[in-house]
């Protein structure tokens, strides 16, 4: 499986078809902001659920503009014919960690400690007509300790005054990052602004992970059509909607468990044969809109992602201003 995966990687290396994956998505319609400049920062961790294992935190920054069009790396994005094109870039720190933190010793059997950082340059595209939306989104950076994984944990947990987690030394070792992701979501039944359905089918590829997805999106409660174009509809002072998003994800490679594709030095990783293929993910949250501001809370849970852990869940808050 590394050997077919890291000979498409290679050749992604040499065309304009240069990948990510991620744990943070705000490319997905019911994280829509009616505005195509702004600047939204999140921060995701399982400390909201009460467990600190397996992915434990995520910290994202990103800004939309239209002069980002003119971004090299945007240039590489995949380009429909559509109404509405909202360009992005965005910084992204994820960590991951075994359920243990407290003891230096690998944990064999549990999820090995891996930090990864990387830039995305990002995309979506909305066809108002026929109600679909499509991103696309390319990511470069680096999984291992250059990451500054066990920094970033260790420093959070001191502001808490949570457990000091010391098994950082066993993480995965540094190798690349490259990824590209295609979503295209398409509104299957909406009532006023105020229900929507809509189907949402996500493929990536690349050094991070290679993975497919298929789900729905719910969304109810006051909101912008993320299908629509609304400029000419009068300004809301406030939203406010419900949403939620089961899914199936279709596994063929995790860095975070199995290491790089390229550097097989790591101290332990997770057998192929223990990955699971398929893992069921379900992610809800609110989210409330007042003139300016962004805010959204927000918790998942998925099955095992390999045979020897357990289901997980984290949660996360999201903040957006200066649009």
């Amino acid at each position: 499986m590394r050997l077919w995966i890291g000979f498409i990687c290679s050749i992604l290396l040499f065309s304009p078809l240069i990948t990510l994956s991620q744990a943070i998505d705000n490319t997905v319609s019911f994280r829509n902001i009616n505005s195509d400049t702004y600047t939204r920062i999140f921060y995701e961790n399982d400390f909201f659920t009460g467990t600190d294992r397996d992915y434990t935190q995520g910290i994202y920054i990103e800004r939309v503009t239209p002069s980002l069009s003119h971004f090299l790396l945007s240039k590489l994005l995949w380009h429909p014919k559509t109404d509405i094109i909202k360009y992005g870039i965005a910084i992204e720190d994820d960590g991951y960690t075994p359920n243990i933190i407290d003891k230096s010793a690998i944990q064999y059997g549990d999820r090995p400690y891996a930090g990864v950082l990387f830039i995305k340059t990002f995309l979506t595209a909305t066809n108002t007509r026929k109600r679909e939306r499509f991103s696309a989104l390319i990511s470069t950076g680096i999984i291992g300790q250059s990451a500054g994984g066990a920094v970033m944990q260790k420093a959070i947990h001191h502001w808490i005054h949570y457990t000091q987690p010391l098994g950082w030394p066993n993480q995965i070792r540094n190798d690349a990052v490259l990824n590209y992701q295609i979503n295209f979501e398409k509104e299957i039944f909406a009532y006023n602004n105020n229900l929507s359905f809509s189907s949402y089918n996500s493929a990536r590829l690349g050094t991070l992970s290679t993975k497919a997805s298929a789900g729905i999106n719910a969304v109810i409660g006051n909101f912008y059509s993320s299908f629509s174009d609304n400029k000419n509809l009068p300004r809301k002072k406030l939203q406010y909607y419900f949403y939620d998003q089961p899914s199936v994800n279709f596994v063929a490679y995790d860095a975070t468990l199995q290491g790089g594709l390229f550097n097989h030095s790591s101290p332990y990783t997770i057998p192929e044969k223990n990955i699971n293929r398929i893992v069921f993910m379900n992610r809800f949250g609110f989210v409330l809109i007042f003139k300016k501001l962004y805010l959204e809370y927000f918790q998942s849970v998925n099955t095992p992602e390999f045979s020897t852990t357990i289901a997980h869940r984290s949660g996360g808050i999201q903040a957006g201003f200066g649009f």
